[in-house]
């Protein structure tokens, strides 16, 4: 069996598919990592079923631990379904517009950095930027925690993750080790 027999068939889409999606993702995706994850599975894992919302959380969980999990994410699909040329399309695509808009507002405030009413507006996005990130969160906690003790291990990672400033990865390896230390407990016990 060779490994592509492994692997989910995934549909045939076009390069310029691919191109036009993840260049939605980046014009219409704000509010940091997480908002554009939940964007991004809804379009291709929901609406255009180009792979499983399993290979994708797969795709997800390696992009949080390589950095930017988002453009990562991103980059997994697009190598999922076209190869290299698919992955660097994704990315490419999906930093377009974040590109053009970060140089625009850089020489906005630049230029305009003196005026208080600049500095207020700025100020006023951060709750709704909170907001998107608790939502998706529990969104995508409710599909894959399962279980007293999975909602336990969550509520652990977080904590850790928040109150002790560890890595993402670490945190991962913690929870791996836990898990096969409860899998070798419930062994003996049964």
């Amino acid at each position: 069996m060779t490994d592509t027999a492994l692997q989910p068939k995934v549909p045939r889409v076009s390069l310029r598919e691919i191109f036009l999606l993840f260049l939605k993702v980046g014009l219409t995706g704000f509010g940091g990592g997480m908002a554009i994850v939940a964007l991004t599975e809804r379009m291709v894992v929901k609406e255009k079923q180009w792979i499983s919302a399993e290979e994708f959380l797969h795709g997800l969980a390696f992009g949080q631990i390589l950095g930017p999990f988002s453009l990562n994410t991103c980059t997994f699909v697009g190598y999922r379904l076209r190869g290299v040329a698919g992955g660097v399309l994704a990315a490419s695509a999906f930093l377009l517009p974040s590109f053009i808009i970060v140089s625009l507002l850089a020489w906005l405030y630049l230029r305009f950095q003196h005026l208080p009413m600049l500095q207020k507006a700025l100020a006023g996005t951060n709750p709704v930027v909170v907001a998107l990130i608790l939502a998706v969160v529990l969104d995508m906690g409710k599909k894959q925690v399962k279980g007293t003790s999975g909602w336990l291990l969550a509520l652990l990672a977080f904590a850790a993750a928040a109150l002790f400033k560890l890595n993402a990865a670490l945190v991962l390896a913690i929870g791996a080790l836990w898990a096969f230390g409860a899998a070798l407990y419930r062994r003996r016990l049964g």
